[in-house]
């Protein structure tokens, strides 16, 4: 582990290594367009819009400049019209695909135990209801 002190990369100011992961790949879109890659592959912009139908055109477009500059989508325009441009991750963008995966892991996990319990406590309370009766 890394001494957590002030340090500067890229024009970032971050105080540890987690801060710094956070930045590249926090927040609510760029960890499921890391997936949706790294799942599928190639995608095309429109591809990948239909794999998020909750995000919007101009975010996903924000969100994918932001990952292309920190090197972890590669962006391939090919010289065509109309125009063609395809999404994948780098070499470096494959390498954080098993920490998304552990997430999406845990993800189902939490789901799983919380509808569990939701479905015991619906079970106990018409349980107290008929010995109420």
């Amino acid at each position: 582990m890394s001494e957590c002190g002030l340090k500067h990369l890229d024009g970032r100011e971050y105080y540890c290594a987690m801060e710094l992961t956070l930045q590249i790949i926090g927040g609510k879109w760029k960890p499921l367009i890391i997936h949706h890659l790294g799942q599928q592959g190639t995608l095309r912009f429109n591809e990948l819009r239909r794999t998020m139908p909750t995000i919007t055109q101009k975010m996903l477009t924000q969100q994918l400049r932001e990952l292309e500059t920190d090197g972890i989508v590669h962006r391939e325009v090919y010289p065509q019209v109309p125009p063609k441009v395809e999404y994948s991750l780098t070499a470096l963008g494959r390498t954080v695909t098993p920490v998304i995966s552990r997430l999406c892991e845990w993800g189902s996990m939490y789901e799983a135990e919380r509808l569990a319990e939701k479905q015991n406590e619906a079970a106990q309370h018409s349980a107290d209801k008929k010995s109420a009766a």
